[in-house]
């Protein structure tokens, strides 16, 4: 064992840091020493010390630390290989000083590596295309070692490669049609293999999926949603515990559902997807899950909110009296806004698929009632008669002018059709038939599909979708660097709680969401983004700010009014019900109603210690009561207004957020309530450099 290696071996034991100061040897031994251990079984130990050095901008080591690749070139070990490179690239910096040699170093001899050592050879490869993903390095040559894989490499490299495959659809399959086809084609030819048929259909149907999300036609939309169905559907087929799958065939079951007018088909879609991430969640608990695929976890969630909004705008349409129609409006106008919003798996830009696909079906709807659509002019008309803060007139107005463009190509008092229509009356013909049988176009191709559906109504050829899609099914038997990560670990502690399941699960994970995004939001000291607190046309009230001498001192109720303001305005706003509570009698909280759903937000302000053991000592065991009579989660929020100085700058919002547990004494229940700091008496960023 070198010196280098006995030194970090005992650095871990005690338990401290380990750095290249603390290892206590001159920089001329681990100069020496850094390529022999980088190839032995102490490099992820060596990578922690490595990424310390860039992280803390340490120019003494850097000369050693940028050592590292070429020891790292000789590593064989797969378990040194993969901890080594998760610590790398778990740190930016490092990444971003040392991509290059590292991409040189596995992707050198890999052909001749996926002979030899096939596990060795699939990791090398899973941490390039990590590095080209990030964009830390140009993505040519991974594009190349694509390009040369074989199709039926060693078992231990192939069962490995259907994820590695997917990442690159991820982040390449619209920018490089070449790469794209061959790595379809390779999931293509894993489907049929035995060690990787079950990842491969799950990747091909997540591909389908994405090219249908980013298609502007519906045709084309209806068409590749229904083939990734028939993917997802043969993934969980394969393999019971494929609950992952079992979600996405549930959400593309529940899109096709409801352009299609079926009610009941999103209904059950949405039970399928609440009961499948139950499990998902309960098979995960306590696993080890790459932070670098969170994504796909986190997609989950918007998932799950947009068929919040889908199932509420579903049964709003079909609804025979409506008795609010102004939250009837909210909640289809939603369900319309939120198809432009929804990203598809593994990426985060905005598409327009969906769009193409729901927003026909919510315009029916409105035609279909005549009185609802009465009902949805007065409301752009007069967006000022509503009853809450705010009315989304802009896609109010949207639809208004959209419906209006489809009445006017289909006015009966136009000339009679001739020849010239023939061809807009087929293409309407082929929009109604891949919107309600997407199926029976895939089994039998359009022209056939056609024929059949001539003559049908809506319903029957509903029917026949039913029948040629349970056959098909049958015959197959197979967004944000700081919250997304944040938000993933909190919904994983809260997921050992056992009343965390069901509409619980749902409701208060996109109540944590959309908290974590209001806290971050209020850690950007601006002003346009607050909601005011003053006399109309005064400027709003920042209560983070340390006020002027002569003006008022923020106080609780400023941050409940913000927080109240941000929930009304957000994508929740149709489906819960919030109200601020006993602002009178000197208790500020908001209260959020999904059903007979409660969840409760305490406001308070503290000016003598923002540290978490003093507020959850202080606030903690107050929150926890008020889920006494209702689901056992809730959330707190601290208006920080202790003194701020010029030189202790501002936490993080992963500093000041955490989630916690409360059990009151005699209780057989944990309470688990998500606490989080809104900073204030703030200074302004400039003062910091004074």
């Amino acid at each position: 064992m070198t010196q280098l290696a006995d030194r970090l071996d005992a650095l871990a034991a005690s338990g401290q840091p380990v750095t290249f100061h603390a290892v206590g040897l001159t920089q001329d031994v681990v100069a020496a020493e850094v390529a022999e251990v980088a190839a032995g079984p102490y490099a992820p130990l060596l990578a922690e010390a490595v990424a310390a050095v860039f992280d803390q901008t340490d120019p003494v080591w850097a000369q050693a630390a940028g050592l590292f690749p070429a020891g790292f070139a000789g590593q064989g070990s797969l378990l040194a290989l993969t901890e080594a490179l998760e610590t790398l690239l778990g740190s930016s910096a490092a990444t971003t000083a040392l991509a290059g040699p590292l991409n040189t170093v596995l992707l050198d001899g890999l052909t001749d590596a996926i002979a030899r050592v096939p596990l060795l050879a699939a990791a090398r490869l899973e941490g390039a295309v990590r590095l080209a993903a990030a964009n830390a390095v140009r993505p040519y040559r991974v594009w190349e070692a694509l390009e040369e894989l074989p199709g039926d490499g060693p078992e231990d490299f192939t069962e490995r490669l259907p994820r590695i495959l997917g990442v690159a659809l991820d982040c390449w399959a619209q920018q490089e049609a070449t790469v794209s086809g061959t790595v379809r084609n390779l999931l293509e030819q894993l489907s049929v293999d035995e060690a990787a048929d079950v990842d491969a259909l799950f990747e091909l149907g997540c591909d389908r999926l994405r090219s249908a999300l980013s298609s502007h036609d519906l045709v084309d939309v209806s068409g590749r949603m229904s083939e990734a169905r028939r993917f997802f559907s043969a993934a969980q087929a394969a393999e019971e515990a494929r609950d992952d799958a079992a979600v996405y065939v549930a959400v593309c079951d529940a899109m096709l559902g409801f352009t299609a007018g079926n009610t009941p088909q999103v209904a059950e879609a949405a039970d399928c997807i609440e009961q499948a991430l139950e499990r998902r969640a309960a098979w995960l608990h306590g696993t080890h899950q790459p932070a670098w695929l969170q994504p796909r976890r986190s997609a989950e969630i918007a998932w799950g909110r947009l068929l919040l909004q889908l199932r509420s705008a579903a049964q709003t349409l079909t609804a025979p009296v409506r008795m609010d129609q102004w939250q009837a409006l909210d909640a289809v106008l939603a369900a319309y806004r939120a198809t432009r919003t929804i990203h598809p798996v593994g990426t985060s830009g905005d598409v327009t698929g969906l769009a193409a696909l729901i927003e026909p079906a919510i315009e029916d709807g409105f035609l279909r009632e005549q009185s609802f659509l009465n009902a949805l002019r007065h409301a752009a008309a007069y967006p000022q008669d509503y009853p809450g803060p705010l009315f989304d007139a802009e896609t109010a107005a949207v639809v208004i002018a959209r419906i209006d463009a489809r009445e006017a190509t289909t006015d009966p008092a136009r000339e009679p059709a001739g020849e010239d229509d023939e061809e807009p009356g087929r293409a309407a013909a082929s929009e109604r038939l891949h919107r309600i049988a997407p199926t029976l176009v895939l089994k039998l191709g359009g022209h056939r599909a056609l024929s059949i559906a001539d003559g049908l109504d809506d319903d029957a050829l509903a029917a026949v979708e039913g029948l040629a899609y349970n056959g098909d099914v049958a015959r197959l038997k197979a967004s944000d660097p700081l919250i997304v990560p944040l938000l993933d670990r909190f919904i994983r502690e809260l997921s050992g709680h056992a009343e965390f399941t069901g509409d619980v699960r749902q409701t208060f994970s996109a109540l944590v969401e959309q908290t974590l995004l209001f806290l971050k939001s209020r850690s950007d000291l601006t002003r346009t983004s607050l909601f005011g607190a003053g006399k109309k046309d005064d400027p709003p009230y920042d209560y983070r700010r340390k006020p002027p001498k002569g003006h008022r001192k923020a106080v609780e109720a400023d941050l409940q009014r913000d927080f109240h303001g941000w929930l009304q305005a957000g994508p929740l706003h149709n489906i819960v019900f919030v109200e601020p509570t006993d602002m009178g009698m000197g208790r500020a909280d908001v209260l959020v109603h999904f059903g007979s759903l409660r969840y409760l937000t305490e406001m308070k302000q503290d000016s003598d210690d923002n540290a978490r053991a003093h507020i959850e000592a202080k606030y903690l065991a107050q929150e926890a009561e008020y889920t006494n009579t209702n689901a056992p989660f809730g959330q707190l929020l601290v208006l920080d207004l202790t003194p701020k100085s010029g030189t202790g700058g501002t936490r993080r919002i992963d500093e000041l957020t955490w989630l916690t547990t409360h059990r009151p004494q005699g209780a057989d229940t944990d309470r688990r309530v998500l606490a989080g700091i809104v900073t204030g008496n703030r200074l302004t960023p400039s003062a910091y450099s004074k």
